[in-house]
């Protein structure tokens, strides 16, 4: 066998374990993303239609609506071997962990307008948008999104092989 090919099947075998000692948290991310998608075509398509005058309306709608998707997805295909709790503390669970998980998508965002002062006419308009959209778009997200994981794991689905 060629190094070459041999390369690529060691690659392939140490992809493959990577993959499945991260598959919970892989498919927590996938659902992420999903419910992302799903909220902000909801948030956009309530705006750009009926709702084109009550903008926090469409995104308490979009919001509500991949909330609930997010529950279905994580507790029947992410934690799907998870459980642990009775289905109405597990639903209560995870939407106190998911609100706060919404705080603290805001809160590195708060810290910079608020805190560091990094918006108009402290700084440029540039400046305040590049700002938000690090703190709010990156940083915001990425501690949620951690935080949600951590908390899921933990607090709504804390027992491993709870479910076969």
């Amino acid at each position: 066998m060629s190094s070459v090919p041999l390369a690529l099947v060691r690659a392939s075998e140490a992809f493959r374990a990577a993959v499945a000692q991260h598959r919970e948290f892989l498919r927590f991310a996938l659902v992420g993303g999903t419910t992302w998608i799903i909220d902000t075509g909801i948030v956009y398509a309530l705006k750009l239609t009926v709702l084109g005058e009550k903008p926090l309306t469409a995104r308490v709608i979009g919001v509500v609506v991949a909330t609930v998707v997010s529950y279905l997805l994580n507790r029947e295909w992410s934690f799907r071997t998870r459980g642990g709790r009775k289905r109405p503390a597990e639903i209560a669970l995870f939407v106190l962990c998911s609100a706060i998980g919404v705080g603290l998508t805001v809160l590195p965002q708060a810290i910079s307008l608020y805190v560091l002062d990094l918006r108009v006419p402290s700084v440029s308009p540039l400046v305040q948008a590049v700002a938000n959209f690090v703190t709010g778009q990156i940083l915001g997200v990425l501690l949620a999104m951690f935080f949600r994981f951590w908390a899921f794991r933990r607090v709504v689905f804390p027992d491993a092989g709870a479910r076969g």
